[in-house]
């Protein structure tokens, strides 16, 4: 009897151990995005089998943002997922060629880096394709405007809180509207607004004379399925989730598939607004590239995409 209390004391103490609570996972984000700025991957406390991707390419430690990064951003936001075990940074980055926005996503084990996922949008990146209006060439960005207009930061007063089960269900409604073209789906308040990569796409004249916000269905048209959707942070102090997946194009269309980090701010049991970091990959990349859709992912036919 003696034995099996203490063996179960020594199991919970290890579960607790190996637990890493809010403080905990904002210790080894704050950690890691310094060990980056600073080049030092001593300082980051990554795992042995630690992976790492930028815009869904695997980059091995030490190089890519490693190399580039010059300092945090004036916005920073950071979520948090103990019982997912991940945490997630939205705002912007300095690197040597200027201002970014960024989404990265990290997952820790054993109190140490095993995952971490950055999606960028620099200015100038490649846009959407023919017939997208002013994304067609390049993809939307403007830093400025994200630091003027930035997330709400708050934590929800207890009483308020939605379960993990409600605030993913919320988000999801958000892409079966896309997918179905069908704003009503979307479970919002009226006047929800979006940001992607700095810029409003929301409130904007529309032939009706009204306003379109995030149930609109303008911003469907180019859509033609919402795939690959994960949702590795929900941070229910905060009632925010972050959402990752790929906007697929109609067969036969010349354009090119979206991959996207969309955070979801929820109020109330509906959408209040979503900024987004997202880019958009060559016609051969595997995009996301990460479980549980490792790897191949849907690689948009090379005849359809223009160069």
């Amino acid at each position: 009897m003696i034995r099996l209390a203490l063996a179960s004391l020594l199991a919970l103490s290890a579960a607790s151990a190996a637990t890493c609570d809010r403080a905990c996972l904002k210790t080894a984000l704050d950690q890691y995005l310094n060990a980056v700025i600073q080049h030092n991957l001593e300082a980051a406390h990554l795992s042995v089998g630690f992976r790492q991707t930028e815009n869904s390419v695997v980059r091995r430690p030490g190089t890519g943002l490693w190399q580039s990064a010059k300092a945090l951003g004036k916005l920073q936001r950071r979520y948090f997922d103990p019982e997912n075990g991940q945490v997630g940074y939205f705002g912007t980055f300095e690197e040597a060629g200027g201002t970014v926005i960024v989404t990265v996503r990290l997952k820790v084990e054993d109190r140490k880096i095993a995952e971490a996922e950055w999606l960028i949008s620099r200015k100038g990146d490649a846009g959407i394709g023919p017939q997208a209006g002013r994304q067609a060439a390049a993809a939307f960005n403007d830093t400025a405007n994200l630091i003027a207009h930035p997330p709400v930061d708050r934590a929800v007063p207890k009483g308020e809180r939605l379960s993990r089960a409600d605030l993913t269900a919320i988000t999801n409604s958000y892409f079966d509207g896309l997918t179905a073209h069908d704003g009503s789906i979307i479970i919002a308040h009226p006047g929800c607004t979006r940001f992607e990569n700095g810029v409003l796409t929301t409130q904007r004249p529309v032939e009706s004379g009204t306003p379109a916000d995030c149930t609109g269905t303008g911003a469907m048209v180019n859509i033609y399925a919402v795939t690959a959707r994960r949702f590795p942070i929900v941070d229910e102090d905060a009632g925010v989730v972050l959402a990752l997946g790929v906007f697929q194009r109609k067969p036969g269309v010349a354009m090119r598939r979206n991959m996207f980090s969309e955070w979801f701010f929820i109020e109330q049991g509906k959408i209040r607004s979503v900024y987004s970091s997202m880019f958009y990959p060559e016609q051969d990349a595997m995009v996301p590239n990460w479980p549980p859709f490792d790897g191949n992912w849907q690689v948009a036919p090379p005849t359809l995409i223009a160069k």
